[in-house]
């Protein structure tokens, strides 16, 4: 692993189906564990609201264009974010940043660079 990672806590710290917030590299970042067992990682800062608060949001799943979406919906004013994208499916012009996850030996580390 590079020295770009930092350690964030255990796979098992998340719930399935919730989130965590990190500070990382001086960035608030939000990592979540969807119920497929999947790590994500965006930005905490939901730009809607103005607030650090993506990590308390409820994350699902919603189908766009077809396909199944991981996505977190902001506990403000319930905008969706795709996981993978970091693109608000309620509003497509805007995006909050993601970073690269990775679990190696039971923990979660993030990219911070994005």
């Amino acid at each position: 692993m590079t020295s770009a990672y930092t350690t964030v806590c255990a796979l098992a710290d998340i719930h399935v189906e919730s989130g965590v917030a990190a500070l990382v590299e001086g960035r608030a970042v939000a990592v979540f564990r969807t119920y497929a067992g999947d790590v994500f990682a965006l930005s905490n800062y939901d730009p809607f609201s103005r607030a650090s608060v993506l990590a308390r949001g409820i994350v699902g799943t919603r189908t766009v264009e077809g396909r199944t979406v991981d996505v977190v919906a902001s506990p403000m004013h319930k905008q969706a974010f795709d996981l993978r994208t970091g693109r608000c499916l309620d509003d497509p012009s805007v995006r909050v940043p993601t970073y690269d996850v990775v679990v190696a030996d039971g923990m979660i580390l993030v990219d911070a660079r994005g």
